[in-house]
């Protein structure tokens, strides 16, 4: 009897403690889907990782906490998450609640990785933040050229300020590249993002300074909205958004209104490759839906991450085993980080038709 008990003893002893990892981004705000895509991302790389034997033999344990989009709730809920030693953090997902989370996890040395963060605040930083998306220059510079080259020589823009670190990072950056091509910057419409918000006056203020044009700087369910008093409002001027509202929610709200929107995704949708055919595959019979940006990005910074980790040597940081074991293999990118945690990132514009991102080129300049 003993001797069982020590065998049952040395056999628990044996047996490593998960690899606890945090997940930080929002779960009930008004742009929530971009954060539940992103959990779902998460969550399928954590599942597969854990039925193959989990990292360097350790079953991967996930910690979500929601942000709110709400800085004071992204604070609160980045010291739950280092108050319970969580290895990373994933996420998160919004420039405006990383700039309040992430100085919170650098008190406890604990590292952030943001599946798709773009704001030139964040970059270029030796800090606790690794980034797997491009930044908003890097996107602004595209976007200029390619509208610029459609002919679209006097924009108006909209942009959301409850995510004011991305969307005025976005909004400078992009006035810069438009102005130095030539293009005519006509007026730049600030909103707080609300259920009860007149999105109808925000449209006809970009209306009303006459431009050839209109951009919106929001996140999905505002791109559909203002689309909609687009459409009634203007018919006949062509529209685009930036990244941050290329979602499939946009697409269902939108419907027909959003038909001709021009957006870039970070991510090639119709992808054929094997990888991302099994990718896109699992993830449609787990949450039967169909990824988008934020979940192809947060399944990124996963595998990254527990690739890194399955690397780790005795006394490395989770941000320097990131740094020191790439190149990393993405669903369709390479991803290259420099000494900063920085990287680039293939994008693809594309055109609303028919209900669908349909590719408008092949890739950014």
């Amino acid at each position: 009897m003993l001797s069982l008990m020590l065998v049952v003893w040395l056999a628990a002893c044996s047996q490593e403690a998960p690899l606890v990892v945090g997940f930080l981004g929002g779960l009930s705000d008004r742009n929530s889907d971009v954060g539940e895509s992103g959990l779902h991302g998460v969550q399928l790389a954590v599942e597969q990782t854990n039925r193959a034997g989990g990292v360097a033999g350790r079953k991967v344990r996930l910690v979500a906490r929601d942000d709110a989009a709400t800085p004071a709730t992204a604070v609160r809920a980045a010291e739950e998450l280092a108050a319970l030693k969580v290895e990373a953090v994933i996420g998160p997902f919004s420039s405006g609640m990383a700039a309040a989370a992430v100085p919170v996890l650098a008190r406890t040395g604990t590292l952030a990785i943001s599946p798709t963060i773009t704001a030139m605040e964040l970059h270029g930083k030796d800090d606790n933040l690794i980034r797997i998306n491009r930044t908003t220059r890097d996107n602004a510079s595209d976007y200029a050229q390619t509208l610029l080259g459609m002919g679209q020589k006097r924009m108006a823009i909209a942009y959301d300020v409850r995510n004011q670190v991305f969307t005025e990072s976005w909004l400078n950056e992009f006035r810069r590249f438009y102005t130095e091509l030539g293009g005519v910057l006509v007026v730049a419409v600030p909103y707080e993002s609300r259920v009860d918000l007149d999105f109808a006056r925000v449209v006809a203020d970009m209306v009303s300074a006459r431009p050839d044009a209109l951009l919106f700087i929001s996140g999905g369910i505002d791109v559909a909205r203002l689309a909609h008093q687009a459409r009634k409002r203007a018919p006949e001027l062509p529209i685009a958004a930036a990244e941050w509202g290329a979602s499939l929610q946009m697409l269902e709200l939108g419907g027909e209104m959003v038909e001709g929107l021009v957006i870039i995704e970070n991510y090639n949708r119709h992808d054929g490759s094997e990888r991302y055919a099994a990718f896109r595959e699992a993830y449609f019979q787990r949450f039967n839906k169909r990824p988008d940006y934020s979940a192809v990005c947060a399944y990124d910074a996963a595998m990254v991450l527990f690739t890194a980790m399955s690397r780790r040597e005795r006394g490395e940081s989770a941000k320097q085993a990131v740094l020191k074991y790439g190149p990393y293999q993405g669903l369709q990118q390479e991803i290259v980080f420099d000494a900063n945690g920085d990287t680039q990132r293939q994008v693809f514009f594309a055109r609303i038709r028919n209900g669908e991102f349909q590719p408008l080129n092949h890739g950014s300049k």
